[in-house]
């Protein structure tokens, strides 16, 4: 069977040790882009449907038990001939386990080690258990999120996880590939995902420094205080979305609105007056329904969309258009492939193995015989049968 692939990463050699999350992420953002990842699952799991079904897309399984050390044996058989290794075990693990980047390194010095963790593989808290949540409340931004007068509203797990989590150290790794390809020389990327979040907050933290911004929820351009930009419900239950920053732009929702001459409204940038503009703005949205002023607002430059749910973005016809989420071979949406590459373009990320279901395969290409294979399992070592 062929594992050559297509993209900018096309030739990437990525060894993945299984992991939830961020660091998955940071497996699928590679895969995607054309590198050849391994994920290193635990034999218990073996022959079963993977749990994260697009998350785990794009890749071969195979089954090795960590903890024996013939299995990581096999996994160092397998970095002597890749380009990362991505891992995401609280600091100290890959160490104990004898797969630290000391181990992998001196193996194969040209070896890009990306580590994943919440708070970093030092400072006070590097040993603390801890989610999304708490990663982006200590780095600031969960503070900065929700209603004036309510509590922080959590932003799903995409600001700490996935953004400053995943594709981060999607970038890191890609970065550090490049370095090694020029020194020779492989290294680790300690991604943590209290950084990423801290540092998605430049912008935010050049505002304050320059007095544009202040402390508290819904106060500024860009937390929902400003009357242009935040979400308004229209009748029947939906929402629109207004971000007409520029004065042409809000010119044109307040043309749409038939609020053009209203003299309140003509003070766009007057803060003492954002809640009676609001207001005003709220209780015309609230006239029609949600469809009903999507179509009046089409085609022009008001900055004013509707609130989709998952299936409704999927059927966009925009997304459509762009192919922004694709149809697997059961019909259902998924994210498609992004960035777009127009010279290097990847292929369709294929589904998700099943658990374990390359292992033979990989290890054979590593040049472990079929004698040691069976022997390998009847120990326990790696999982299943032959794919």
């Amino acid at each position: 069977m062929s594992h050559e692939k297509a993209g900018p990463l096309a030739g990437v050699r990525v060894i993945e040790l299984g992991g939830i999350g961020p660091g998955p992420f940071c497996g699928m953002i590679l895969a995607d882009l054309g590198a050849d990842v391994v994920r290193v699952d635990r034999p218990a799991e073996h022959g079963g449907a993977s749990m994260h079904p697009i998350l785990h897309r794009g890749r071969r399984s195979i089954t090795v038990d960590l903890k024996r050390p013939a299995g990581v044996d096999l996994v160092l058989r397998l970095l002597d001939e890749a380009d990362a290794l991505v891992e995401g075990f609280r600091p100290g693990v890959t160490e104990r386990l004898g797969l630290g980047p000391d181990a992998c390194l001196a193996r194969n010095p040209r070896l890009v080690y990306g580590r994943m963790t919440g708070w970093g593989q030092d400072g006070p808290l590097a040993q603390a258990p801890g989610h999304d949540i708490n990663y982006i409340a200590l780095a600031g931004a969960l503070s900065a999120i929700g209603p004036r007068d309510g509590d922080p509203a959590v932003p799903l797990n995409l600001v700490g996880d996935m953004g400053g989590g995943g594709l981060l150290l999607a970038l890191g790794i890609t970065a550090a590939l490049l370095a090694a390809r020029q020194t020779g020389r492989g290294q680790v990327v300690d991604a943590a995902m209290t950084d990423g979040t801290a540092i998605q907050l430049a912008l935010i933290h050049g505002l304050l420094r320059t007095g544009l911004w202040q402390e508290g929820r819904e106060a500024n351009l860009f937390d929902g205080g400003a009357p242009f930009y935040r979400t308004y419900r229209t009748a029947g239950g939906g929402h629109v979305a207004v971000g007409c920053v520029e004065p042409q732009f809000y010119a044109a929702m307040l043309d749409v609105l038939g609020l053009a001459d209203d003299p309140l409204l003509t003070r766009q940038h007057d803060r003492a007056a954002w809640p009676e503009m609001g207001a005003r703005l709220g209780a015309v949205f609230a006239t029609r329904t949600r469809d009903e002023w999507t179509a009046a607002f089409d085609g022009t430059q008001a900055c004013v969309t509707p609130v989709l749910d998952f299936a409704e973005a999927a059927a966009h016809p925009h997304n459509a258009a762009r192919g922004t989420y694709r149809r697997t071979a059961d019909g259902l949406p998924e994210p498609g492939v992004a960035p777009r590459f127009l010279g290097t373009p990847p292929a369709e990320p294929r589904p998700a193995p099943e658990i374990g279901q390359d292992t033979d395969e990989v290890l054979r290409a590593s040049g472990v015989g079929a004698e040691q294979l069976t022997a390998l399992r009847a120990a326990g070592v790696i999982g299943g049968g032959v794919a």
